[in-house]
């Protein structure tokens, strides 16, 4: 079965949970003897790489802009894409969605299906035309493709209940790879060392650094904290990784909101063991999010072992499914509040993330996604339900 994956910026991922998904999906479906291509833009995909782990990656160009970038590489790359013989176009993305008319109607043999992984029209960086178009998007996800797939129950319900779309729902997934002992403890060091922190002294956020992500609401909660005296946050810094998505004015916000306190941290992107350290180590991982898919970054947390402080958003809710600290969204002086708690009750916390972290290897694990995934694609292609994972 060939396979291609068309509206992701690209692999190895390093930035965005659309990324992750993509290469976590592709070089499993690669390994178990598929063959897959990646679409990449060339800006993202380090030294124009053309393979990846076993992954065929096709740099192709677009026009790099906040609005036009996405879309036009998204048009090339699905124009190219009728000149292969993929069995299988999986599009990423409603706004990627609103292309997969076009394998649909030119190369008919070949299946289109469209993962939707967050409403991206509630996010405050797009204006009000980029918002009509992804709402666009959603709709065009939801008719164009012979399958829908969704990363969380609220998706579904909402494509059910805005487009009457009975879709199918994979969730993401996270995956902890075997870390050898010594290179680990390399590594931590190293990485603790640089921002001057230890095991159990910083509450971590992991996002890109744009306003949906509530990073703001999360800065002035722990301002107010700290302005109480060491006590209140009980000595705790802030940890701040990621980097801004074309939202250079919202990060200068974040660093405003930030100026004065050294206990607040912005180490840049991080990745692999730098990444994973900081997880481990983490007192507490905060999601202060407005709007979510389904959190990677969020599953990554419980997955580790930390402790989770979440808004009450429906989508935080359904990842942590009851094992997380929640405070109301977008409501600084409730996140103080839960912060201060949090600092108050480190058993709590400890009980908590044992348990969150069961319940995230055991309903997001992506040998099962992968499985559900090739199932939606073998259903489509032959439509034998009977027919086991291992026979496609």
């Amino acid at each position: 079965m060939k396979i291609a994956f068309i509206g992701q910026k690209g692999i190895p991922a390093h930035q965005g949970g659309i990324e992750k998904h993509v290469e976590e999906l592709s070089l499993r479906l690669a390994k178990a003897g598929f063959d897959i291509t990646v679409y990449s833009r060339p800006a993202y995909t380090k030294n124009h790489q053309t393979k990846y782990q076993g992954v065929k990656i096709v740099n192709l160009p677009s026009i790099k802009t906040k609005h036009l970038d996405a879309i036009t590489h998204t048009f090339i790359s699905s124009l190219h894409s009728l000149f292969q013989d993929y069995d299988v176009i999986h599009y990423h993305g409603v706004g990627p969605a609103l292309l997969s008319f076009i394998p649909r109607v030119f190369k008919p043999r070949a299946k289109v299906i469209v993962t939707f992984h967050c409403i991206d029209r509630q996010h405050q960086k797009w204006g009000a035309f980029a918002r009509l178009m992804l709402g666009l998007g959603e709709w065009a996800a939801c008719r164009f493709p012979h399958e829908t797939i969704v990363v969380s129950q609220t998706l579904k319900k909402y494509c059910r209940y805005r487009f009457d779309k009975e879709t199918s729902y994979i969730p993401n997934g996270v995956d902890i790879k075997n870390i050898k002992i010594q290179e680990y403890k390399n590594i931590k060091n190293q990485t603790l060392k640089k921002y001057n922190l230890t095991k159990n002294n910083y509450f971590l956020v992991v996002s890109r650094l744009i306003q949906h992500k509530g990073i703001h609401t999360l800065i002035k909660a722990y301002q107010k904290i700290s302005a109480r005296g060491g006590s209140a946050c009980g000595g705790k810094k802030l940890v701040i990784v990621g980097d801004g998505a074309n939202t250079n004015n919202y990060v200068s916000r974040l660093k405003e909101l930030a100026a004065g306190n050294p206990d607040i941290i912005f180490t840049g992107q991080k990745s692999g063991l730098d990444l994973e350290t900081l997880f481990k180590n983490a007192y507490l991982f905060i999601q202060p999010s407005e709007a979510e898919g389904l959190s990677i970054a969020l599953l990554e947390a419980m997955s580790f072992g930390a402790p989770v402080l979440i808004s009450n958003i429906e989508e935080n809710q359904e990842a942590t499914d009851g094992l997380a600290l929640e405070f109301k969204n977008k409501n600084v002086n409730d996140l103080a509040r839960q912060l201060n708690f949090a600092v108050k009750h480190p058993n709590q916390l400890k009980k908590q993330a044992a348990l969150a972290k069961r319940h995230t290897g055991k309903n997001h694990n992506w040998d099962d996604i992968v499985k559900q995934t090739v199932e939606i694609y073998r259903q489509e292609l032959i439509g034998k339900k009977e027919l086991k994972y291992s026979e496609v």
